[in-house]
């Protein structure tokens, strides 16, 4: 792909404005498609939450260098933004004040991609024709034609449903108007939903807990809102996180205060907890664990499971996906929480994330399939890999040009070990160490993550 010079980039997220000031940079031309009417729209979904991670960690080095002729001010680099100020201060000046305002196309949803005059089984010379991109948008349905493709459509409005199977719970649809996904901003915009209510937190990762959190907060508001955490797994103690061996403080502040709320009884916990069906029960919903063995009836129903890539535009592709976690093949055993997850996952680029298809990657949350330990970071090495790849810099995009923090999260033997409990339990001397098996590796010297 040497000699390829338009690059369609698919959302106009972190991710997706960085792999365009990679490309433009490269001197090639991105063309940037959002779904949404501005960029950042999954952002805005939810502006009220904290990230983990500094502002050093959420600014992409080429995304910065556009922006510095614009008199952009860097934020300060350890202050922690909240969704909305990584917008404001950040994502909308990228986009509104930099050369990336020319490319940038909005309430654009795409619809199929293809090679142009080739489908999916046809092979000779498919490589060298050019990707066919249909979208729609107001004036109806358009057409792009683009050398290259990056895929940063992300997976946030493709949440996982409620039922414990993979499935959506039978009756989930019946009774929507009483279930949300994701991260709702149950203090704020929200909050008529939810005070004084009975409500229901189904997940065990940071989703559910910032959550539960922001419930337990607006119980000390209004009387009457009591916050219940569904937990599908027996032992709910792996959702407290690493603490102060967690390298990314925020993270694991948040699940310090998340275990002094549940042991103080202000979150009551229901374990074991895998939802099968949802009815209405004179009002309320009924929320069904096994068949209808076990029960809970509350006012609301928040569904916090995660999330899991939309491939339906990508069907004329051929992509190589891992079958369980559906990432590309050579990323999914670095990032499979059935297997092992604890420090850092290794930074990659253009050779992890391309496929079958010459000059087409998945970059951003997108590439890590139903995986939930992606870092805004790593994507940023993500696309300034697969830039320098398609601009034929071959030398450039195999260099790692990232060092990632441990995350001081270790769990091992997949979803069902408690994170305290694992790798041997937690470090007892090096609080740089995030359990006690990495602690020994690294009393031996061995660097990085020890445990692994």
């Amino acid at each position: 792909m040497s000699d390829a010079k338009s690059v369609a980039i698919i959302g106009a997220g972190p991710v997706g404005l960085a792999a365009a000031a990679h490309v433009l940079e490269r001197g090639m031309s991105p063309i940037v498609l959002e779904s949404g009417p501005e960029a950042g729209h999954a952002i805005r979904q939810w502006q009220h939450v904290q990230l983990f991670s500094p502002w050093e960690y959420n600014v992409d080095k080429a995304a910065a260098r556009l922006l510095a002729p614009t008199g952009w001010n860097s934020p300060d680099p350890q202050a922690y933004p909240t969704g909305g100020e990584l917008l404001e201060g950040y994502l909308k000046p990228l986009a509104t004040r930099t050369p990336l305002r020319e490319v940038i196309r909005t309430a654009c949803r795409v619809s199929a991609i293809s090679r142009v005059g080739f489908d999916k089984a046809k092979t000779r010379g498919r490589e060298k024709a050019p990707f066919e991109i249909r979208y729609q948008n107001g004036k109806g349905p358009e057409v792009l034609r683009a050398d290259a493709l990056i895929d940063t459509s992300g997976t946030w409005f493709s949440p996982n449903p409620a039922g414990s199977n993979g499935l959506p719970a039978i009756g989930e649809a019946e009774c929507a108007d009483r279930v949300a996904y994701g991260m709702p901003d149950v203090r704020g915009a929200h909050r008529s939903r939810y005070a004084g209510k009975t409500v229901a937190v189904l997940g065990a990762g940071h989703s559910a807990v910032g959550t539960l959190i922001d419930l337990a907060r607006l119980a000390d508001e209004v009387p009457g809102t009591q916050p219940v955490w569904l937990v599908r797994g027996a032992d709910p103690a792996k959702a407290f996180g690493g603490g102060r061996n967690d390298k990314l403080a925020a993270r694991g502040e948040l699940g310090n205060a998340f275990a002094a709320l549940v042991t103080s009884g202000k979150i009551r916990v229901e374990t074991e907890f895998g939802v099968t069906h949802l009815s209405d029960s004179e009002g309320r919903l009924k929320v069904s664990a096994g068949g209808g063995a076990r029960s809970v009836v509350v006012d609301e129903l928040i569904v916090s499971t995660g999330f899991r890539p939309d491939f339906s535009f990508l069907s004329e592709l051929r992509l190589r996906l891992d079958p369980a976690i559906e990432a590309p093949v050579a990323l999914a055993p670095l990032i499979d929480p059935n297997e092992h997850s604890c420090g850092t996952v290794r930074p990659h680029g253009a050779r992890e994330l391309s496929h079958d298809e010459p000059g087409s990657y998945l970059a951003g949350m997108k590439s890590y399939g139903r995986a939930p330990t992606f870092l805004m970071m790593t994507g940023y090495e993500q696309v300034r890999s697969i830039a320098a790849d398609i601009a034929g810099d071959k030398k450039a995009a195999a260099r790692v040009e990232l060092v990632l923090p441990e995350t001081g999260v270790c769990t091992r033997g997949g979803l069902e070990s408690a994170a305290a409990g694992c790798c041997g339990g937690q470090a007892k001397e090096d609080a740089s160490a995030c359990c006690a098996a990495d602690e020994t590796a690294k009393k031996a010297g061995s660097a990085g993550c020890g445990c692994s």
